[in-house]
């Protein structure tokens, strides 16, 4: 039985195979047509694609178009041409904004834009509009049986974008005893505590921020010694409200120690 199974399906693939060629060679549209949709029903992505580019331009304007351009742009995506695959999905929804399968168009070119992002110690340029993407389908179909998962990738992407930041703002702190600037870090930390209000990574950033006012304040030169002193307990305040049990309680009480320690200084 097993061998007769593999003469049949050999049988089956070389009558495929054999079909797609003569469909290449073709000069009869409506044939071609029918073995792109064929194939892509039996999963044969590439040859699809082959084909579609073959296709758009002679069907481009008539109504069987809109079907092959649908399969055309899964077909990249399922081969994860994502760049394609998300320009053709956009294309698609343009053209075709009454098709019954526009909002998954939508949900695929937002989700090829998800695709492309990078781990995030790359280059966020596409993170940052695979995150557009998704947000305009959010805003553009609230009811979307999509819209649990758009949710997740959009959230999972602004994460990527925290983490991102959280990392540069610091590496500006890890470098400060290098280069002498502690003002960039605190600067740096501030504009991620703007940016990212809700983080998880909230008690960190105040501690990186305060150590840096901390730093800066201590090797500060007499005349802007007080102030950044002064400074660098606001800081430790704002930690210390944020989590009073904050993991980093012992080494900021000392630091805060040191800091009165140097006001009195300037009491006398």
């Amino acid at each position: 039985m097993s061998k007769y199974f593999y003469l049949l399906l050999l049988a089956v693939l070389f009558s495929s195979c054999n079909e797609y060629q003569k469909a290449l060679k073709s000069d009869d549209v409506k044939y071609q047509y029918d073995v792109a949709v064929k194939l892509y029903e039996e999963g044969k992505y590439n040859k699809v694609i082959t084909l579609a580019e073959k296709l758009k331009p002679v069907l481009k304007g008539k109504p069987s178009a809109q079907k092959l351009f649908y399969v055309y742009a899964k077909s990249m995506y399922f081969k994860k041409q994502y760049y394609n695959a998300a320009y053709e999905f956009g294309s698609f929804v343009n053209t075709y904004p009454k098709s019954d399968v526009k909002e998954e168009a939508a949900f695929l070119a937002a989700k090829s834009r998800y695709m492309l992002s990078p781990v995030y110690s790359k280059d966020q340029a596409d993170t940052y509009v695979a995150v557009s993407a998704l947000q305009s389908f959010i805003d553009t179909y609230p009811d979307s049986q999509y819209m649990d998962e758009a949710n997740q990738l959009a959230k999972e992407l602004r994460e990527k974008l925290e983490k991102k930041a959280f990392e540069i703002a610091k590496q500006y702190h890890l470098t400060a005893d290098f280069f002498g600037d502690y003002a960039a870090a605190i600067k740096t930390f501030d504009n991620f505590l703007i940016d990212f209000p809700g983080t998880k990574l909230k008690e960190d950033a105040l501690y990186y921020k305060f150590d840096s006012s901390y730093r800066l304040a201590m090797n500060s030169i007499a005349s802007k010694k007080q102030e950044r002193l002064e400074d660098a307990i606001s800081n430790y305040k704002a930690l210390v409200k944020f989590n009073g049990e904050t993991k980093y309680r012992k080494e900021v009480d000392e630091m805060f120690a040191s800091i009165e320690t140097e006001l009195q200084k300037f009491s006398k």
